[in-house]
C-alpha cells in the first residue's frame, strides 16, 4: 500500500529524460517507403523527421541505420539526414539491426538504457531489433506512428509482439511533449512549440493560434 506522507511530486524514473534516452531510426529508405502500405506514407515521413527534431531540440544522441543503401534499398530519408547532417549513418546487411556489430557499439557509447526506436518495416527491420535489445536489458520504447509496415496487419501485429515482449508503444508528440514535461523550462519552449507548429497538425495550428491571439508565451 502507498504511505501517503512518503508522496512527493517527484517524476516517476519510466519516463523518457534528455539525460536517459537514445533516439534509434532504422531504415527509413526509399526502398522500404515503396512497400509500406499500413498507414499513410507522408504521415509516416512527418512523424519521423517531428522526432528527429525533437532528438535535436533536446540534445539526445541519436543513432541512424540503412540496410543495403547502395545495391537495393536507397539512401537515408533526406529530411531525416539533414536534421543531422554531421551524423554517421550506419549501413548494414542484416535485416535486425541488433546483429550489427558497429550498430549495437553505437547504441553503447550512449550509455543510455532507454531505446526509442523508429523504422521500416514494423514487422522486420523494428520488431527483430527490439525483441533483441529487450533480451539484453533494454527499455524499449516503439514510435509507432514514425514507423511502418507492408500491411495494416504486419504492422498491428508486430506491434502487439513487441508490447507483450515489454516494449511500450509511444507516438513522437508523446515523446517530445515528455522531453518537455514542464512548460517552464524555457530554453526548450520556443523550439519545442516551433517543432510542434511544422509537424503536429492540428494542435500545431492550434498552438498557432494561441500564440497569434495571446502572444508567444502561450503554452501547449
Amino acid at each position: 500500500m502507498v504511505d501517503i506522507a512518503e508522496v512527493t511530486a517527484t517524476p516517476s524514473p519510466a519516463l523518457l529524460t534528455p539525460d536517459n534516452a537514445v533516439m534509434l531510426f532504422i531504415d527509413h529508405q526509399p526502398q522500404m517507403f515503396f512497400g509500406t502500405g499500413s498507414h499513410d506514407r507522408t504521415t509516416i515521413i512527418n512523424s519521423t523527421v517531428g522526432l528527429a527534431k525533437a532528438a535535436r531540440v533536446f540534445d539526445v544522441p541519436v543513432v541512424l541505420s540503412t540496410v543495403a543503401a547502395e545495391t537495393f534499398s536507397g539512401p537515408l530519408l533526406p529530411p531525416l539526414a539533414d536534421v543531422f547532417p554531421d551524423q554517421k549513418v550506419i549501413d548494414r546487411t542484416s535485416m535486425n539491426a541488433w546483429e550489427d556489430v558497429a550498430f549495437v557499439e553505437a547504441v553503447k557509447a550512449t550509455g543510455r538504457k532507454k531505446l526509442v526506436i523508429s523504422g521500416l518495416w514494423t514487422e522486420v527491420c523494428l520488431v527483430l531489433p527490439v525483441l533483441s535489445a529487450i533480451a539484453q536489458g533494454y527499455e524499449v520504447y516503439v514510435v509507432t506512428d514514425a514507423s511502418g509496415g507492408v500491411t495494416p496487419q504486419a504492422h498491428e501485429h508486430a506491434v502487439q509482439r513487441m508490447v507483450q515482449a515489454g516494449a511500450a508503444p509511444v507516438t513522437w508528440v508523446q515523446v517530445l511533449l515528455e522531453l518537455q514535461r514542464d512548460w517552464a523550462r524555457t530554453e526548450t519552449y520556443g523550439p519545442v512549440t516551433e517543432v510542434v507548429k511544422e509537424h503536429a497538425g492540428a494542435y500545431g495550428l492550434g498552438v498557432l493560434y494561441a500564440q497569434s491571439m495571446l502572444g508567444e508565451h502561450a503554452a501547449g
